[in-house]
């Protein structure tokens, strides 16, 4: 069994003894969410702790829309309990990259695309570039920033 989910089972039989209702909520969805992958497709298997992180990751997320949409229609107590979700889900997640890690992880991949064509890249290489930046920052940015930062790097 994959360590992160051992862990993640763990800290749920933890938070449910110590009654933190938000904590308990948040594992056991992330929990649920990860069984719903695992026996998704035509044969049940077990997921390596990158997946793991993957779906964290997607559960994350929709932590944080769901905040942004509940905010917006004006349901506070509904926005903060999300929030609060994502916090905890967060903890499990790889530490994100800074601003300037992203770009130099950028530079290095723009730097093999252009080595790999002989020219400099341009916006037409940008799935090239995307490719090896997802490659090397496997889960630690999130996709948007990801490609705003590669489309700024090939368009200058």
């Amino acid at each position: 069994m994959a360590e992160l989910k051992t862990r993640l089972q763990n800290d749920l039989t933890a938070a449910m003894k110590a009654r933190e209702t938000v904590t308990a909520g948040a594992l056991r969805m992330a929990l649920t969410a990860i069984t719903n992958e695992e026996v998704a497709g035509e044969q049940a298997r077990e997921l390596s702790d990158d997946e793991v992180v993957k779906v964290l990751t997607r559960e994350a997320k929709k932590r944080k829309e769901a905040a942004e949409a509940f905010d917006g229609a004006g349901r506070t107590e509904k926005a903060e309990l999300e929030r609060q979700e994502l916090a905890v889900l967060k903890t499990y997640l790889p530490a994100q990259l800074d601003d300037a890690e992203l770009a130099s992880i950028v530079d290095k991949a723009v730097a093999a695309v252009e080595a790999q064509l002989g020219e400099k890249p341009g916006p037409k290489q940008m799935g090239q570039v995307m490719k090896a930046v997802n490659a090397e920052v496997a889960g630690r940015a999130e996709g948007g920033r990801v490609a705003a930062a590669v489309k700024s790097r090939l368009a200058g």
